[in-house]
């Protein structure tokens, strides 16, 4: 099994958590490592259905985030994933209070990953679960393509300095490399 670079998560982390539908659902993922990430959501009223509790979409949009996540790092670089099923089940209500979620991958394979994932409250009471299928990719829905889209692709920065970064990316639109063994 490859190294995944440290350096690498610290730039991916801090650039997905500035994607667009991660701040308006105020997710942020805390960890992501192989066959596992972790999330945490602090509730607010907009995550609330009109009954005061937690919007089952809110779950599903947490569980499809983690489940996503605990199958990248056994990806090439090269390789995306789409979400083919997520299967949710919501097991108790919640209303307020940061709740914490974690993906695990099952099986990783060339075509299609398996995952699970999960949503607790800081009590460890279990919230909602999911299965999730998940297809790779090849050369879609990369790395690379999610920096084009954040807008940290090459541009003129020369009086920043090479070192320069928008949102973990250095300003000539590259993460480092994922892999310490190449």
């Amino acid at each position: 099994m490859r190294t995944i670079n440290p350096e690498h998560i610290k730039a991916l982390l801090e650039m997905i958590n500035r994607g667009p539908y991660y701040q308006l659902l105020s997710m942020k993922v805390s960890e992501i490592g192989v066959g596992y990430s972790r999330m945490e959501v602090n509730l607010e009223q907009k995550h609330l259905n009109p009954f005061g509790i937690v919007h089952g979409g809110v779950y599903s949009s947490i569980l499809d985030t983690v489940a996503y996540w605990a199958a990248y790092c056994e990806l090439d670089e090269s390789a995306g994933l789409t979400s083919l099923d997520v299967s949710v089940d919501f097991l108790a209500m919640a209303s307020s209070g940061l709740i914490l979620a974690e993906g695990r991958a099952t099986k990783v394979g060339r075509s299609i990953c398996f995952t699970e994932a999960f949503v607790r409250d800081t009590q460890g009471k279990l919230l909602a679960k999911a299965t999730s299928k998940l297809m790779v990719l090849q050369g879609k829905q990369t790395i690379q393509q999610a920096i084009d889209v954040l807008g940290c692709g090459v541009r003129d920065n020369s009086a920043m300095g090479d070192s320069a970064m928008c949102h973990g990316v250095t300003v000539n639109g590259v993460l480092p490399p994922k892999f310490l063994d190449r």
